[in-house]
């Protein structure tokens, strides 16, 4: 088969549990360091939840006037915050080096301004109508995120803001990747960001019985694939991703990490919180991904998988895997044991640490993946970072409502190479 034509990654923007700079926060992955912590006294969160991955604190007034700050909530500001240093990574200011209206922007989140609504909420039944602020709709609205980077910088082309769970991340670099190609953009900012730490999304997945238990490390929380998984271990942060045209790219002069080359996408139709068993939705969309990218599954090298450290999702895209791959699937990780799941933004997340990966040849282990669950039997890296060439990796997220999403990633094709 012959790989398809892709869309360049030439910026990366994170703002994470393991920080900000995506070298750093990849390095940290290879290490074997965790972002997960106890939720700190004076937190929103603090007595809700045992473990989470709470990404650094944004001022306001680094992303925005002071004036604009009231009432936008956090799930803003940290796409603002990874949207701009995506864009600087690139070394691309739109209207200098990329036409406005040739440019969109595609942000993804599972909530939005949740903790907005919520606060808002409180001060209506304390002090009616005069108590609800003018600004809340313009700072939680699901779309605002998109909306923000697009006024801070000028972008006049196409926006969308996707809400399709957990894999709303990836489905966003996925429309930025369908933009180029179909010549509608020549350059997408594209990503996910979430903001989920406050307590009544922690007393859901709470009851949910969704949320990892009983462990007295939170770093130990997070274990995808593990026999002694009992949940994930919820995080927030953002992550943004540039895409260009490889030639407006080397028009440029700007380098690529690496080309998303392929996207497949898929619904279980089978229940609002729960996977198909046998993952034959998860594998519908591997093997949509595999033939939207022109590659056949011996072409793939790494799998960044969408592994949550759940019983029953972990085992389900164990199977899947194995329906695509058959009985020797390619090596795979999940990162989430070191990041926790960052729900909306997890999959553009993924996509960035998929991105490294290629650009590197080094797969990140899984984090606390001591004693493999013989249901998950995979050629798991663990213990340690990998050195392994990377021809092309698939990065999974899969989300409630049955949404599955898969991303392939493989070397960049401008002239010049992160």
């Amino acid at each position: 088969m012959t790989r398809r034509e892709g869309a360049v990654v030439t910026g990366l923007g994170l703002v994470s549990p393991l920080g900000r700079k995506p070298a750093e926060v990849f390095d940290a992955l290879n290490a074997g360091r965790s972002g997960l912590t106890a939720v700190p006294e004076g937190h929103a969160a603090h007595g809700w939840l045992p473990a989470a991955g709470i990404a650094p604190a944004v001022d306001g007034r680094e992303v925005l006037p002071p004036t604009e700050t009231r009432c936008v909530d956090r799930f803003v500001l940290l796409a603002l915050a990874a949207a701009d240093d995506a864009l600087a990574d690139a070394g691309l200011v739109v209207g200098r080096d990329a036409d406005p209206h040739r440019t969109a922007v595609v942000l993804a989140t599972g909530g939005g301004g949740l903790e907005t609504f919520e606060q808002q909420s409180h001060r209506r039944l304390e002090r009616g109508r005069p108590g609800v602020s003018p600004y809340l709709l313009p700072g939680m609205l699901s779309n605002m995120a998109t909306a923000r980077i697009a006024i801070k910088h000028g972008i006049r082309g196409y926006s969308s803001a996707v809400v399709t769970a957990c894999a709303a991340g990836a489905q966003a670099v996925a429309e930025g990747l369908r933009l180029i190609r179909s010549g509608d953009a020549d350059v997408v900012v594209c990503g996910g960001t979430e903001s989920s730490l406050h307590p009544t999304i922690a007393a859901a997945f709470t009851n949910a019985r969704a949320l990892a238990q009983g462990w007295d490390d939170p770093e130990q929380a997070s274990r995808p694939f593990d026999t002694r998984r009992n949940g994930f271990v919820l995080g927030e942060g953002s992550a943004v991703l540039v895409l260009e045209r490889a030639d407006h790219a080397d028009a440029r002069g700007a380098a690529g990490y690496a080309d998303v080359i392929g996207w497949g996408a898929s619904t279980d139709a089978h229940h609002p919180t729960m996977p198909r068993p046998d993952g034959s939705g998860a594998a519908d969309a591997m093997r949509s991904a595999l033939a939207n990218a022109g590659l056949a599954p011996g072409d793939i090298d790494y799998v960044n998988a969408h592994g949550t450290g759940t019983k029953l999702g972990d085992v389900a895209e164990t199977a899947a895997l194995h329906a695509v791959f058959g009985a020797h699937p390619p090596a795979v990780s999940s990162t989430k044991g070191a990041t926790g799941h960052l729900l909306g933004a997890a999959g553009a997340l993924e996509a960035v640490v998929t991105a490294l990966a290629v650009a590197r040849g080094t797969l990140p282990p899984t984090l606390n993946l001591t004693d493999p669950d013989p249901a998950c039997d995979l050629d798991h890296v663990r213990g340690g970072a990998r050195s392994a060439p990377v021809r092309a990796a698939l990065s999974n997220a899969f989300a409630f409502g049955g949404h599955n999403l898969s991303l392939i990633l493989g070397p960049a094709s401008t002239r010049a190479a992160k």
